[in-house]
């Protein structure tokens, strides 16, 4: 081993040293974790796994999405297929029936997730959504041993409150980018809007799922400020997705995200959030093609089944996937994440 790649591998593990011993990276350090040079991957993915393997063991939890209200949506986020301003050829449709709902549910069982996520277009829910979302989580809580997320949008306190009275367990609302280059992404509701909706949430009694996409045009300065706000607000779990450029969206050419650059990014969020569960979302297929399977050594979850507009792995290939890792699928009954960071 030359000199440069023993004094890179030395840092690997001090990085990995300072998140077990609950020590935060400097932004210098996060700014060297993202331009790690290729060849010294495998070692910064060793030291990323010492530390999901100190808090997680060699568990993977699954999640299944479902899109229960589909298009038509009024804001205009240019990586949404779904957004007023895409023209992309997609299904629209209004929201799901009860029963198709429950039906979704007992398939995230099936598929051996932990937790099922109802997600709906638009701003925010309507108020015969909330009651009619409300009616089938009940049902799906009282026959279903799944946790139950919920992505719907901007959230006020009442609503909330009406989640977690129907027995949400968790509500979705991810930061999506930093505050700086949240305005290049979406114009038609703000940054602080989307605290706002996680503070509801919280002082409701939800859990906090919150998190960001990469490869949308933002600087590593932005990914950074990313990480670090998401440790200001200390989510349960944090959701990276990449982004899947959809044709008929402003961000249909964006091919900026290689299988390296998602490995790196997967693990400063490991080393900027040790304790708090990380999953690998939408784009992983798309961006981290055949070097999928690396992505669990700094995650310790993901999607299966697809996600809201595009398909995804299927969950039989996904527990061939975990298995041939050696790892092993967290089952209903294990802890649901603490965020102590």
């Amino acid at each position: 081993m030359d000199q440069r790649a023993s004094c890179e591998s030395q840092d690997h593990r001090q990085w990995a040293d300072k998140a077990i011993g609950g020590e935060a990276l400097t932004r210098d350090e996060a700014r060297a974790v993202l331009e790690t040079p290729d060849e010294h991957l495998l070692s910064l993915l060793d030291a990323a796994y010492a530390v999901r393997r100190q808090f997680f063991g060699r568990k993977v939890r699954l999640q299944m999405l479902q899109n229960a209200k589909s298009g038509a949506c009024q804001e205009d986020c240019g990586y949404c297929s779904q957004s007023k301003i895409s023209t992309a050829d997609i299904d629209q449709y209004g929201l799901l029936s009860k029963a198709e709902m429950i039906d979704g549910a007992e398939r995230a069982v099936a598929s051996k997730a932990i937790r099922y996520c109802i997600v709906i277009s638009g701003r925010g829910p309507l108020d015969r959504e909330l009651t009619a979302i409300s009616e089938a989580v009940r049902e799906i809580k009282g026959r279903l041993p799944v946790q139950v997320c919920c992505s719907l949008g901007l959230l006020g306190e009442s609503d909330a409150r009406r989640l977690k009275e129907a027995g949400v367990d968790r509500i979705n609302h991810n930061l999506n980018s930093s505050e700086h280059f949240h305005p290049e992404i979406v114009t038609t509701h703000t940054y602080q809007d989307r605290l706002t909706t996680i503070r509801n949430a919280r002082a409701a009694g939800l859990e906090i799922c919150s998190g960001g996409i990469a490869g949308m045009g933002e600087a590593d300065e932005d990914l950074i400020d990313l990480a670090f706000a998401l440790r200001e607000v200390a989510p349960h779990s944090i959701p990276m997705n990449f982004l899947h450029p959809v044709e008929g969206t402003p961000m249909e050419s964006r091919r900026e995200l290689t299988p390296q650059r998602c490995l790196k990014i997967l693990c400063l969020f490991r080393f900027l959030h040790p304790r708090t569960e990380l999953r690998i979302a939408g784009g992983r297929e798309f961006n981290l093609r055949s070097l999928q399977a690396l992505a669990l050594y700094p995650a310790d979850s993901f999607f299966v089944g697809g996600y809201l507009t595009t398909p995804g792995m299927p969950a039989d290939e996904a527990w061939k996937m975990i298995e041939d890792l050696g790892f092993e699928v967290d089952v209903v009954g294990a802890p649901k994440g603490v965020s102590v960071d």
